[in-house]
C-alpha cells in the first residue's frame, strides 16, 4: 500500500471538483451522481450508478464514521478512494441524511467545505454549514410549510435565471408556470402535507437561466422541528445530464437491435434505419445505397475522385411525408467528388456539420433544391455516416436536425457509427440473400415448363407458389409430358431441401423423368429407375455435399407422382414414390383421394413400387399438388386433403377459376412450403377418332392394311396424307410380319395428330440401321422416320407397339385440298 500513488483532493483545494455530489441509498448503492463524480474516479458518470459504494473505498470507513451512520446523522470525513484505474485517491466529503416515509435514510455526499479540528463551537459549526448551503455546487432551495420559497444558493439563482429576492414569497409554479414545474410543485406540497421525501429523475427541460437542456435528478425532503412538525420544504437538484444522454444512447442501441435486421429484403432493412435513427437522435433521416447493393451485387470500392451514384432506398422524418427530401425514395442522386455523401462513402468515415461549414455550404448551394430545403426547414446540423460490412461501403446514412436544439457533436457520431455498423451487417445479409432468391428463382422458372402444352386428352391449369425467400426456395416441380397414343404423363414431385441445390437437384430429376418417359416406362418401373438414378446422383456428390444438404434442411431425398392417361382406353396407371395422394372427382361430382400404395420416398433404394389403374370417364377431374398445400403448423393433414376435396366438388366456370378457389380455401396462411398444384380434366376421345383391325400374320394382309387405312383416312377428311399413311402402314406391318409374332392389330388415331400403331406379342425392339447396297431389308423404319414426325416404340403387357405420328393440317390448307380434288 506504501508503494500506491495517492492523490488527495480537497473540496476547498486546486484538486477539488466543482460539482462533485452523489446520493446513495440506504443499501448503500449509488443512486445518482454528477460529472465531477465521475470525472474525479476516472468513470462516466452512468458507470456508477447502481454500484455498491463500499466497492469505491480504498481503506476501511473510520470507527466514527461508521457510528454516525448508523445512528443516521450528518458526517464529515476524510476517505481513501479508488478510482477507475486502481490508484488511491483521498477526498473530504459531507453526508447528509435525507429520510424517506418508511424510515431509511439515505445520503447526499457532497465536498466538504473546509476540514476542521475536533470540537468546534456550536456557534461556528451553524456557521459552517451555512456557508456549506450557500456554497454548494448543487442547486440547493427552501421552501416554507405553503411550498412558498424563502431562498437558495448561489447555484439554484443561475439556474433560474432570479435572484432569491425576486422568487421570495412565491411558488414554484408562479416562479416560472411551464412544465415540468408544475409537477415539482405539486410534489412539494404532497411533501408538507405528507412528510415524506420524493425522489424523482426529470426528463431533460431548459430552465430559466439555462441555454440548453438539463436532466436533473430532484431530491424533495420535508424540514421537521424537534416534534416532527414539518416546517418547510427541501429541493435538492443533480444534473445527470450526461447519465441521461448516456443511458439513452444505450437505449438506442437496443432498439436498433431489436428493430432493424427483422427481414431478408434490403429495402425493409433500410427503411428499419431511418425509424430507428428518427426516433432516437435525428429529426431527418436517409438511407442511400450502392445501385449494386439494391440489385443484390457484390458491391465495389468506391474510386475517390469520381461521382457516386446512390438509390435513396428509405428515408423517416418527424415531419409527415418527409417535405425536407429533395429526392424521392427509389430514385437515385449523384453526388460529385468532395461532396459530404462522397467523402463518407470513399473514405468510410462518418462526419458532423454545422449549417456554416464550408463544405455543406458547397454542397448544398450546388442545388437549389436542396439549398431551399435547408433555408425553410432551418437544418442546422448535419452528419453524414457511411453503412460498411465486410469492409465494404453499401452506401450512407445522412442524419438531420432542424426541431432538436442541440447540434450533433462526437458522441451523436459515435451512437450513429455503431448503428449503422451493426445495420449494415444486416443489409449485406439481405443482399445476399435477394442475390441467393433471384438466383434460385431463376434456375426455377427455367427448369419448369413455360407454358401447358395443348393437347385433346386433358384440360389442364397449374398454380406454383414458392414460399419464402433465399434460401427458402424449394425444389417443388411439376411437368405434362406427350406419350404416344394420344396419352398424357402428369408428374409432380418434390425435392426435400431449400435453396439453390434443391432447385439444381430438382431440375436434373425432371430431366431424368422427361428421358425415361421418351422410353414409355409404366409408372412403376418408371419410379425404380428414377429412384436408382437419385442413389447414384447423391453417390456421385459424396459425403461432403449430403452434409451440405443435410444442414440445409434437416434431411435429404425426394418424392414423385407419376400418372399416364389414355383417352382411347379412358384409364390411368399411377404411382408414386412417398408423394401425398391426388384427388379424384367425378363427373357427378363425388370427391375421393384415390387410394393409392405411397411408395417409399426416391433416394432410399431397394424397396419396390406398386402402380395402380383407375377408370377416368370423361369429366373427370384429377388434382395432383405438393404437401405445401394441405400441411399446416397446427393443422392435420387429413383436414387439408377433407378441404381440397371439399373444394373441387364445387362446380367452377374452368380449371383456372378452380384453382384460384383451391388456394383461397385450402392453402395455409401464411404458408410454410413451397406450393404446386396441377388439375387435369380428362376428355376422352370418340368413337369416330379410333379406329382398330386385326391382321393375320400373311404378307398378302400388307395391301389390304393399306387399303383400309386409306379408307379411313378418306372418311376422316386427311386424303393429303394418305400416300405417307399407307407407306408407314406398309412397312410397320410388314415388319411385325416379318420379325413379330402375332396376332397383329393395326390402329389409327385421330387426334391432335395422326397416330398409326402396329401391336404384335414380340417383345423385341426395332432399331435403325444403315442398308448396305445390296441389302433386301433395313431401309423399313427409316423411311418411316423420314416421312413421320415423330416414331417410336414401346412395351405392352402382351409385346410392343411401333407407332408413328404425322401433324394434321389445317382447315385452311384442308378446305384448300377438298376444293382441288372436287375440281379435278
Amino acid at each position: 500500500m506504501d508503494n500506491e500513488p495517492d492523490t488527495t483532493t480537497e473540496a476547498g483545494g486546486a484538486g477539488a471538483s466543482e460539482d462533485l455530489a452523489a446520493v446513495i441509498d440506504a443499501r448503500g448503492t449509488v443512486m445518482a451522481c454528477s460529472a465531477g463524480a465521475g470525472r474525479l474516479l476516472g468513470y462516466e458518470p452512468g458507470d456508477l450508478v447502481g454500484r455498491p459504494a463500499v466497492g469505491l473505498l480504498a481503506a476501511k470507513l473510520p470507527s466514527a464514521m461508521r457510528r454516525r451512520l448508523a445512528a443516521g446523522q450528518l458526517w464529515t470525513c476524510r476517505l481513501a478512494l479508488r478510482n477507475r484505474h486502481g490508484d488511491r485517491v483521498t477526498v473530504d466529503l459531507r453526508g447528509t441524511p435525507l429520510t424517506d416515509a418508511r424510515g431509511r435514510t439515505h445520503w447526499v455526499v457532497t465536498p466538504a467545505a473546509v476540514t476542521y479540528p475536533a470540537g468546534p463551537t456550536d456557534a461556528g459549526a451553524a456557521e459552517l454549514w451555512d456557508l456549506t448551503l450557500a456554497q454548494l455546487p448543487l442547486p440547493v432551495a427552501i421552501y416554507d410549510s405553503e411550498a412558498r420559497f424563502v431562498t437558495c444558493n448561489q447555484v439554484m439563482s443561475h439556474a433560474m435565471g432570479l435572484s432569491p429576492e425576486e422568487m421570495r414569497g412565491r411558488t414554484l409554479w408562479e416562479i416560472y408556470p411551464a412544465p415540468p414545474l408544475d409537477e415539482i410543485d405539486r410534489l412539494q406540497h404532497q411533501v408538507v402535507r405528507t412528510g415524506e421525501t420524493i425522489f424523482r429523475e426529470e426528463q431533460p427541460f431548459r430552465a430559466s437561466g439555462e441555454v440548453r437542456d438539463h436532466a436533473w435528478s430532484l431530491f424533495l425532503s420535508p424540514l421537521k422541528d424537534a416534534a416532527g412538525t414539518v416546517l418547510g420544504v427541501s429541493a435538492l437538484v443533480i444534473d445527470i445530464t450526461e447519465q441521461y444522454l448516456a443511458r439513452r444512447r444505450l437505449a438506442v442501441l437496443n432498439d436498433a437491435s431489436v428493430r432493424i435486421g427483422t427481414t431478408l429484403d434490403v429495402t425493409w432493412t433500410a427503411e428499419e434505419l431511418a425509424e430507428v435513427a428518427v426516433t432516437g437522435f435525428a429529426d431527418f433521416a436517409t438511407v442511400d445505397l450502392l445501385e449494386s447493393v439494391v440489385q443484390g451485387h457484390e458491391p465495389q470500392p468506391v474510386p475517390p475522385g469520381t461521382p457516386v451514384v446512390c438509390r435513396r432506398t428509405a428515408q423517416r422524418s418527424v415531419l409527415t411525408g418527409c417535405p425536407e427530401s429533395v429526392v424521392p425514395a427509389g430514385s437515385t442522386d449523384v453526388y460529385p467528388p468532395g461532396s459530404p455523401p462522397a467523402e463518407a462513402l470513399i473514405t468510410g468515415r462518418g462526419a458532423y456539420y454545422r449549417a456554416g461549414d464550408p463544405l455543406l455550404r458547397a454542397w448544398s448551394t450546388a442545388s437549389a433544391a436542396r439549398a431551399e430545403s435547408m433555408r425553410r426547414f432551418r437544418i442546422h446540423s448535419v452528419m453524414m455516416v457511411p453503412l460498411r460490412a465486410r469492409g465494404i461501403t453499401l452506401g450512407v446514412m445522412h442524419l438531420m436536425r432542424h426541431r432538436t436544439a442541440d447540434v450533433f457533436g462526437p458522441d451523436d457520431l459515435l451512437l450513429a457509427e455503431e448503428i449503422a455498423a451493426r445495420a449494415a451487417v444486416s443489409i449485406d445479409n439481405a443482399r445476399r440473400y435477394t442475390r441467393e432468391r433471384r438466383t434460385a428463382l431463376a434456375l426455377q422458372r427455367s427448369l419448369l415448363p413455360e407454358r401447358l402444352p395443348e393437347v385433346e386428352a386433358v384440360d389442364l391449369a397449374y398454380r406454383y407458389l414458392p414460399a419464402g425467400p433465399g434460401d427458402e426456395i424449394g425444389g417443388d416441380w411439376f411437368d405434362v409430358i406427350l406419350l404416344s397414343g394420344g396419352r398424357v404423363a402428369l408428374v409432380v414431385g418434390d425435392v426435400v431441401g431449400h435453396g439453390v441445390h434443391a432447385s439444381a437437384t430438382m431440375g436434373r430429376l425432371r430431366s431424368a423423368v422427361r428421358t425415361l418417359a421418351d422410353a414409355d416406362f409404366a409408372p412403376d418401373e418408371l419410379l425404380t429407375r428414377l429412384d436408382d438414378l437419385v442413389i447414384r446422383l447423391d453417390r456421385e456428390e459424396g459425403p461432403d455435399a449430403r452434409r451440405q444438404a443435410e444442414r440445409a434442411s434437416g434431411e435429404v431425398g425426394a418424392t414423385c407422382l407419376y400418372a399416364v392417361y389414355d383417352p382411347v382406353a379412358g384409364c390411368c396407371d399411377l404411382a408414386r414414390a412417398g408423394h401425398p395422394p391426388p384427388v379424384l372427382v367425378t363427373p357427378d361430382g363425388r370427391a375421393q383421394v384415390v387410394d393409392l400404395p405411397a411408395g417409399p420416398p426416391l433416394g432410399l433404394g431397394g424397396l419396390p413400387f406398386e402402380a395402380v389403374r383407375i377408370d377416368m370417364g370423361e369429366g373427370t377431374l384429377l388434382a395432383l399438388y405438393t404437401d405445401g398445400l394441405i400441411e399446416a403448423p397446427g393443422r392435420d393433414i387429413d383436414v387439408g386433403l377433407d378441404l381440397l376435396g371439399e373444394t373441387l366438388r364445387r362446380p367452377a366456370a374452368n380449371l383456372e377459376e378452380a384453382c384460384d378457389e383451391v388456394l383461397r380455401k385450402v392453402r395455409p396462411d401464411p404458408p410454410a412450403d413451397d406450393i404446386v398444384l396441377l388439375l387435369a380434366r380428362t376428355s376422352a376421345l370418340g368413337a369416330d377418332q379410333v379406329h382398330t383391325w386385326q391382321l393375320p400374320m400373311d404378307p398378302a394382309a400388307v395391301a389390304g392394311a393399306r387399303r383400309m387405312a386409306g379408307g379411313q383416312l378418306a372418311d376422316w377428311g386427311l386424303t393429303e396424307l394418305g400416300f405417307a399413311t399407307e407407306l408407314i402402314v406398309s412397312e410397320l406391318v410388314t415388319n411385325a410380319i416379318r420379325y413379330g409374332d402375332g396376332p397383329i392389330q393395326l390402329r389409327l388415331i385421330r387426334a391432335d395428330a395422326l397416330i398409326c400403331e402396329v401391336s404384335d406379342c414380340s417383345g423385341t425392339a426395332p432399331h435403325l440401321r444403315r442398308a448396305r447396297t445390296f441389302d433386301e431389308g433395313g431401309r423399313g423404319l427409316l423411311l418411316v422416320a423420314q416421312v413421320a414426325e415423330r416414331w417410336g416404340s414401346r412395351q405392352t403387357a402382351t409385346g410392343k407397339t411401333i407407332w408413328a405420328e404425322q401433324s394434321l393440317p389445317d382447315e385452311g390448307a384442308r378446305e384448300a385440298a377438298h376444293g382441288m380434288g372436287t375440281e379435278r
